[in-house]
């Protein structure tokens, strides 16, 4: 059996005979170590010549320019040159923090192999190769950032064009056990067809239902648990589901993700979705940048002043262009957009936006929509809270109008259709924060360099 190829990275901060003692210790594993790339410190290196060094390890040792930074290029360098299988890290404090070590982690895993230490293992995400169409993948940085509002737009943005026929493949963690298909571009899913299904014990308002309600295509609905660091999944079906597209009437494939968590199918090109809500150090730090690094286009979402500063804004926008200066970035607002006409209507709007931004909602559907918003709940996601919000409201409104996800079939449609009320859902439609950008051309775009990419 071929020994697996290991790449060291090393410092001077050890003597040279424990680390020789460090690397013996890997070999006597059955490892073969191709090199020895010193990362920084100087406390005990004496003598930095390569030939000397080299002899004492008897291995290749390579060192970066500059002993008091990180050489992450000649890290990804070094992957490729010597073709390792793994980079285990012998190197330890001063020459490393958390920080740095993060930042290692993302150039290893972007070359598709293992990150190791003492006390830690980072795998590179497994991707199967199974799609038979051109596809995109939309992922994220975080839950409740609007990936399948996103991915519905864009299914319905490429459905105008005649020679698509797009199919939504969704992973979510209230998915089915066995892949299920929707025919969103055939059936009309009402609430009391949804109410009929949730019956049945399915997730009617799992991500692969909602895609098909919004965008009126084709999906298939799969499940997955757990989300690693890194985006991979302990489990899913989404490889059966993926595979289900190659025999129906689909010509575009669009994988989509569940919270942080990376779909594991190989896609022609990738969408990723950057929340403005979230923290900025989760998306410069950890594993932030490594899921920045994948994108071919970022859609910014939730951009509104009130939800992100346009300082924080403007900083997200820097540090992304520093992260992935290949990719265009689009800062998007995310607005309301009722599926069935709500004019002249008393409302009570159920969302998963937050309260900061509620007065913005209700003018937009009292200007755009000709009703009367009543109350909005931001308790969607909070079944006990959701349920107080509807006990407190419904007998003041005509129509629940909710969007179609978290507690929206078993809860909020439930009671309303008990009640007697008219229940509409509601789609959530980005919106460009100016008109300097424009996202539909930026979708199209990536779609046209996927089937480009697929075709060749």
């Amino acid at each position: 059996m071929e020994k697996k190829k290991i790449l060291c990275l090393v410092d001077g901060e050890h003597y040279f005979p424990v680390t020789k003692s460090a690397i013996d210790k890997i070999e006597s594993k059955g490892y073969d170590v191709k090199l020895l790339l010193f990362i920084g410190g100087t406390e005990k290196l004496r003598d930095n010549n390569v030939d000397v060094i080299s002899d004492l390890f008897n291995k290749p040792v390579l060192f970066g320019e500059d002993h008091r930074e990180i050489p992450y290029d000649l890290i990804g360098q070094s992957i490729i040159e010597t073709g390792v299988d793994c980079v285990f890290d012998l190197s330890d404090e001063p020459v490393v923090n958390y920080s740095k070590r993060f930042k290692i982690a993302t150039v290893v895993l972007q070359h598709g192999v293992t990150y190791k230490g003492p006390d830690f293992e980072f795998k590179p995400l497994k991707e199967y190769d199974v799609l038979e169409n051109p596809s995109y993948k939309i992922l994220g940085t975080g839950k409740r950032i609007g990936k399948t509002a996103v991915s519905a737009y864009t299914a319905r943005l490429i459905n105008k064009e005649d020679k698509y026929d797009p199919c939504i493949v969704a992973m979510g963690r209230g998915g089915p056990e066995v892949p299920e298909v929707v025919h969103g571009d055939e059936i009309k899913l009402t609430p009391q067809y949804l109410m009929e299904q949730s019956d049945k014990g399915r997730h009617a308002a799992s991500d692969h239902w909602e895609d098909a309600l919004m965008s009126r295509v084709l999906t298939v609905g799969c499940r997955r648990c757990a989300g690693g660091m890194a985006g991979q999944v302990y489990i899913t079906n989404m490889v059966d589901g993926a595979k289900m597209t190659n025999d129906l009437n689909t010509n575009l494939i669009a994988i989509e993700g569940s919270g942080s968590a990376i779909p594991p199918i190989k896609t022609d090109k990738n969408i990723v979705l950057v929340g403005a809500n979230q923290p900025i150090e989760t998306l410069t730090e950890y594993f932030g940048p490594f899921r920045i690094k994948l994108a071919d286009l970022i859609i910014i979402t939730m951009c509104d002043e009130q939800i992100c500063s346009k300082e924080k804004l403007d900083n997200l926008i820097e540090e992304i262009k520093i992260m992935n200066p290949n990719a265009e970035i689009i800062p998007t607002i995310f607005r309301p957009a009722p599926v069935e006409n709500i004019e002249n209507k008393n409302i009570l709007f159920a969302t998963t936006a937050p309260e900061s931004v509620q007065h913005l909602l209700k003018e937009y559907l009292e200007e755009n929509f000709k009703c009367n918003v009543v109350a909005i709940s931001s308790n969607l996601s909070n079944r006990p809270l959701l349920q107080e919000d509807i006990d407190k409201n419904i007998d003041k409104v005509d129509i629940m109008l909710t969007e179609l996800k978290a507690a929206a079939v078993d809860v909020a449609t439930k009671d309303a259709l008990t009640k007697g009320l008219e229940v509409v859902y509601c789609d959530n439609i980005p919106i460009p924060i100016n008109s300097e950008y424009d996202l539909d051309s930026a979708i199209m775009k990536i779609v046209h360099e996927a089937v480009d990419s697929f075709n060749s």
